[in-house]
């Protein structure tokens, strides 16, 4: 890209009042230089089958032309229109919860024939109206993708038709690789097939989920197949990714493989929303950052953030600015809001734009006019940030389902308790606060061997050929670190019935038999120093040692024989085990011994003042300082002297930056 993207979503179709001149000239007093419009107004572009109305479109696609504002149009098939639901009931999905109730977005069937029918047509009616336009750089298909637990009737013969593939027709396999003979669930014809919304079997329920993420990859292909019979060249299909949702985007989504699906797409992109104010400490925004950037390994576009929110996230001073600068400084190549203006009416009432209900200019909207002048000012030093890393973490949405059937803290009184997503953020966030960038890497990902270091959280579900890999990597020189419930069973989730960690045992030296949950244990050891606090926490593998050295033990009278975490020496590379969840300081000693023997570079910095860095189209390295704090941080800066682009100030090595509250400095060797 040329320039960096700042804007928001602009709808039109909900404005109370006109507004739409008033809205443009905010827009370029604020630096905004782009929208997103029509990705949600299927219902107002197609108000009755077959009629079509889309001046909301191009008006605002004229008055965005008018104003050299560029416009990205996205699909508007997420939420479909009353009519159709009227005349094709059976397009909304049937769930494990049965058919449901038309009302909420996102809750169609997106393998129905007759949905497909329709929401292709409604799409090659909008691009016939926008691709041609001067404005239009790129568009967004769809939004916030998933397959919305259909489980109907056609989706689960396409399911049986995907297995009988999978197992070459061969019934016995298949009953033997997900152990159906259980509770007599042995299918011995395939017209017996029975509903999986009943299923008890975690190896087939999981397949099925499985499945169920390759309808969105199918469903954003199509979609893409037809924005690409009409796109100029020069105009973008992207997708804006999301997270499993905790109040907030927190981890890996549940129900799309991002690595598969961004396949169809010429540049990733995503929404990321975070806790602010106290709350804000960045690790959101960076880890949903580094994930949608090594979905192709280039920069992305950041489709949608919050500008204030709900009122627990209306942002302090200096922090609207200091999250748009967190963006770029995991490589996108956009900052864009949801949305421009608080709507009036409706489900999203209170989720707060730039703009409030009033329309009038408040602190978010004048903190965006000085982000907007600045990107205007230095953008171009900090467009197309390129990274380099030697981390990476290796995530996997199989693992993910896997553990969500069996929990890791799963009792006979139930299936509660941390799941995948916890460990993954636990390893994430720790590298994060002691400022190590890292990639996302996943079980198809080639050449690990441009990464000094790996971290493995939770690979439950996991093939032979994963396995291997990874004792390749560290048999070539690599070194990886892997977390209990890692290499337990196959990509069927079938549990070996071979020594625990499957394959792996050789690799990291160890082996188990039995593990529980820890109550009052302690760790000790010499990876845990002067740590008086440590601790096995949420699950414990009983380790015993097979070539490994000890980095600790279990701290307690009936576990003392074990151990808790394993560093082992294989082939010209180093593998280290964590057998438990440890307190955090234990957790970053055993980083700091893996990356230092990785010949890591450890910045002498960490949170809350977080560095960042990549190299920009002049070939100069950019580092951030971000500081996530309500106090003013004094460091010293330890690289080359440089250019403080936002104070056009030199400064030089081993100088002591001093970084106001909520505040970042960013500079260009």
């Amino acid at each position: 890209m040329k320039e960096l993207l700042f804007g928001a979503a602009y709808y039109d179709e909900y404005m109370p009042c006109e507004r739409l001149e008033q809205d443009v000239a905010m827009m370029k007093k604020a630096g905004i230089n782009t929208v997103r419009i029509a990705e949600s107004t299927w219902s107002t572009c197609e108000p009755q089958e077959g009629v079509f109305d889309f001046s909301h479109v191009e008006r605002v696609m004229d008055a965005m032309e008018e104003a050299g504002i560029h416009v990205i149009i996205g699909t508007p098939t997420y939420a479909v229109p009353t009519w159709m639901v009227k005349s094709h009931p059976d397009v909304i999905a049937e769930t494990i919860k049965g058919r449901g109730i038309y009302g909420a977005r996102q809750i169609m069937d997106i393998t129905h024939p007759v949905y497909l029918f329709y929401a292709e047509r409604v799409i090659r009616e909008l691009l016939k109206r926008t691709a041609h336009r001067k404005c239009v750089i790129g568009y967004q298909i769809d939004n916030e993708t998933k397959y919305y637990g259909t489980a109907g009737k056609n989706v689960q013969e396409r399911f049986v038709k995907y297995l009988r593939k999978k197992f070459h027709d061969d019934l016995d396999a298949m009953n033997h690789e997900f152990g159906l003979d259980y509770w007599s669930n042995r299918i011995n014809a395939w017209e017996d097939f029975p509903d999986v919304r009943g299923t008890i079997n975690g190896s087939l329920g999981a397949e099925f989920e499985k499945f169920q993420r390759t309808l969105v990859d199918e469903f954003l292909s199509w979609q893409a197949n037809i924005v690409n019979e009409y796109r100029r060249e020069d105009q973008f299909i992207t997708h804006n990714f999301d997270f499993e949702w905790r109040g907030y985007s927190y981890g890996v989504q549940p129900d799309v493989n991002h690595y598969h699906a961004a396949r169809c797409m010429t540049i990733a992109g995503t929404d990321i929303y975070h806790p602010t104010q106290d709350d804000l400490t960045g690790t959101e925004i960076a880890f949903g950052g580094d994930m949608t950037r090594s979905l192709k390994n280039g920069n992305y576009l950041l489709l949608e953030t919050e500008a204030q929110g709900y009122p627990g996230w209306t942002p302090y001073k200096g922090q609207l600015r200091l999250q748009a600068y967190s963006h770029l400084a995991s490589g996108s190549n956009s900052v864009m809001y949801w949305h421009w203006h608080s709507i009036h009416n409706s489900f999203e009432t209170y989720w707060k734009g730039l703009l409030s209900h009033d329309f009038q200019e408040n602190d978010a909207y004048r903190e965006a006019c000085v982000i907007g002048h600045e990107f205007q000012q230095i953008g171009k030093s900090l467009v197309n940030l390129q990274k380099k890393n030697d981390v990476a973490i290796l995530v996997s949405n199989e693992a993910l389902t896997a553990l969500k059937w069996f929990g890791i803290q799963a009792t006979a009184a139930g299936n509660d308790g941390i799941g995948y997503n916890d460990v993954v953020r636990w390893i994430y966030d720790a590298l994060y606060q002691m400022n190590v960038e890292c990639d996302f890497i996943w079980p198809e990902s080639e050449n690990l061997s441009q990464y000094r270091a790996i971290f493995v959280p939770a690979l439950y579900a996991v093939s032979d050929e994963l396995l291997r890999k990874l004792d390749r990597y560290v048999a070539d020189g690599g070194n990886l670190v892997a977390t209990f419930k890692t290499a337990f069973a196959n990509e069927n989730v079938k549990v070996s019935h071979e020594v625990q960690p499957h394959i792996l045992n050789h690799c990291l030296g160890v082996k188990y038999h039995q593990f529980t949950f820890p109550k009052k244990v302690g760790l000790s050891g010499p990876v845990i120093g002067e740590n008086v606090c440590a601790e096995a926490k949420i699950f414990m593998e009983l380790l015993v040692p097979e070539g490994a050295e000890v980095l600790a033990s279990y701290e307690h009278y009936n576990w003392k024989d074990y151990a808790a975490i394993t560093k082992n020496k294989h082939g010209k590379g180093t593998a280290v085990y964590l057998g438990c969840m440890t307190d955090d300081e234990t957790l970053k000693a055993v980083m700091r011994d893996v990356l230092c023997n990785a010949q890591v570079d450890l910045p002498g910095y960490s949170y809350p003042v977080i560095v960042r860095k990549g190299i920009n189209d002049f070939g100069k390295q950019v580092r951030y300082f971000l500081n996530y704090s309500a106090e003013e941080q004094k460091v010293p800066y330890l690289y080359e002297k440089g250019l403080e682009l936002l104070s056009g100030k030199q400064v030089e090595s081993k100088e002591i930056l001093t970084i106001p509250a909520w505040d970042v400095k960013i500079i260009e060797e």
